[in-house]
Formats: structure tokens, sequence, C-alpha cells
């Protein structure tokens, strides 16, 4: 096992050097810093978990708060968390998992304990219960007294205010808005969004609403008519949506599906009535590769960046448990993927 003298003499300092980087206690200047994390990398040193918990009073564990919901695709969920428990052994932290619907009272639990270190919150809301204790808890990190706990914390997704917060996400405007505008330059004038299930808009869940918010937006921007109607998913489900959707408007040529459970029905569905993809029709969906990938038509997609944003959430939340991190939004840009599924508008008849 690598030792913090074997660091230290690796990166040319002292070994009271490379604590200091470790734990973030003195400044150390930004070459001296970028040394030392080198040469832990390098020698793949991983600071010893009692040692460190008994001089820093640290219990070297993360919380990740993901409230159960089944209105929520759960394979991504659980492969943000797969993200960053890796990411977080990498940096010697374990991951503590909170699943319960308790709110502001896990965040409580979490910060008057000292279960962990840090936490990290998803599912996040745009007037999520959650964010004035947080609030807190990031003031008290950064020095200021009688603010609270001290636990910093970063939010995989956006609330409505930012505000003292560290915030990682897809940049869910934008991502409606690339679909719209791929279907506009493909000609479609009348497009039709199959949404989450209704509960998640009901909750104001900040992907879905700031999706909405590209999808609206870039539609008047191109001029195209935009309905956006939520599913439950399943092929009931979306058997009744479609209908109502074709009711409504049965010139509808394009669809942007965000719902992984209502993709298949929908082109089943779209088979059973006679309307080729993307000959007829096309479709653009809003899901992880695989699912867009193994379709039975392979769908031109947005993908969502699971491992990216697990990730992110962990090496910020690192950096500030260093001492190095600050407040900040970081919004990953989306990527669309073109596949088999759409194509140009089909003449009017």
């Amino acid at each position: 096992m690598v030792t913090l003298a074997e660091v230290a003499q690796h990166a040319g300092v002292s070994a009271s050097t490379v604590s200091y980087v470790l734990s973030g206690k003195r400044s150390i200047s930004a070459a001296t810093r970028q040394r030392v994390e080198q040469s832990i990398r390098e020698l793949g040193y991983h600071p010893n978990a009692g040692a460190r918990a008994l001089a820093g009073k640290r219990s070297d564990i993360i919380a990740l708060m993901i409230p159960p919901r089944t209105d929520m695709h759960v394979p991504v969920m659980m492969e943000i968390a797969i993200a960053v428990a890796a990411t977080a052994r990498t940096h010697g932290y374990d991951v503590l998992l909170l699943t319960g619907e308790e709110g502001p009272d896990a965040v409580r639990r979490v910060t008057g304990s000292g279960l962990a270190d840090a936490m990290i919150l998803m599912d996040v809301e745009l007037e999520d219960e959650r964010l004035p204790l947080l609030r807190r808890g990031a003031a008290a990190a950064r020095g200021k007294p009688g603010a609270g706990g001290d636990q910093p914390s970063v939010l995989i997704g956006l609330p409505a205010d930012t505000t003292g917060l560290t915030c990682v996400d897809l940049d869910w405007r934008a991502t409606g808005a690339l679909c719209v505008e791929h279907l506009a330059g493909l000609g479609h004038r009348d497009i039709a969004v199959i949404g989450e299930a209704p509960a998640v808009y009901e909750r104001h869940t900040g992907f879905a609403e700031r999706t909405q918010d590209g999808l609206r937006s870039a539609a008047r921007r191109t001029g195209v008519r935009l309905l956006h109607r939520p599913c439950e998913g399943g092929y009931d489900a979306t058997a009744l949506t479609l209908a109502r959707i074709l009711d409504e408007r049965p010139g509808t040529t394009g669809f942007v599906v965000q719902n992984e459970s209502a993709v298949e029905p929908l082109l089943a569905l779209l088979r059973q009535q006679g309307r080729a993809v993307p000959e007829d029709v096309s479709v653009v969906a809003i899901c992880p590769d695989q699912v867009a990938v193994h379709a039975s038509v392979r769908l031109t997609s947005v993908g969502i960046p699971a491992q990216e944003m697990g990730r992110y959430a962990v090496e910020h939340l690192v950096a500030k448990l260093d001492g190095r991190g600050s407040d900040e939004v970081v919004l990953i840009a989306p990527e669309l993927t073109l596949r088999a599924s759409s194509g140009p508008a089909p003449a009017a008849p």
C-alpha cells in the first residue's frame, strides 16, 4: 500500500504539504497542488479512512439522497447512483444511500448526526423543500458563523433559484429545443410531445419543467404547432395518449418522447395504424442511448449523460470538502444522435 511519505517523496514536497493538499486546511499554491495530485494519481494513493476520520473528525462518507418514485425511470437513477459510488471510491469515500421520502427531515438527520461529510441530492424540484437547509449548510461550510450545519452539498438537478448552491445537470432547456429544431428543420409543422407521468409535472420537477420551456420556446422560434401531453407510460396509457393527440391534431407528423416506458408502445401503436417511421411519422426520444439503440426502430435521440452527471457531482463535492470548490451551476450540453426514426415530413395530400 502506498504511503503518504511515498507520495511526498514522489512529488518532491514534505509530508505535511501532502496532508494539507488532502485536507484543504492550508492554502497551497496551484502548481504544488497539481504536482501532489499528479503523484497521488500515478501512485494510486488512497488515504487511510480510519486515520483521516480520527484526525479530522471525518466519516469519509457521502450521502446520496434518491427519493423512491414510481413515476421515474429507475434505470437512469441507478446509473447515476452507480457513477456516484464509483467516483466516490476513487477519492476515498463510501456512499450512504438514502431512499426515504423524508425531505428536509432526512437532511437534518444527516447534518445533525455526522453520518456523512457531504450530500448529493437527486430528484430536485423547482421549489424544493430541502434547499433552505442546504443553503445554511453551504454558508457554514464557507465559514459564516451561526449558519447551521457545515456539510457541503451538490444537487443533480436545478431548482428555480440556484443561489448559494452547486448544481450539475443536463441542459434540459437546450435538450427540448434541440428536439423541436431537428423536427422543424425536417419540415414538420405539427409536433406532439409524449411526456413524463402527470405526477412529475405536478411536483414541478426541475428537468421536466425545463424541458417543456425549451420545447415551447423552440416551437415559437420555428413557427411549429406544439402539443404536450403527459403519459403514465405502458401500452394502455400510451394508446390513450396517442389517440388523444391524433384526435386533437390529426396532422401530427413529429413526436418527441420524454418517457422511456412509452417508447416501445408508441412504435407498436404507430405500426398497427399503418404509420411508417420515419416515412409517415418521425420520432425523437429523450432517453438513455441503450433505450434508443435497442428500440424496434433505432431512435434519433438526445441521450441522458447519467455517468457524467454522477461523476461531476462527486468531483465538485470532493473539491468543496478539500476547500477548493465554489458554488456554481454545471450544465452538460445535449447531443442529438441521428438514427432511423426521423426523416423529412411527408408531403401534404
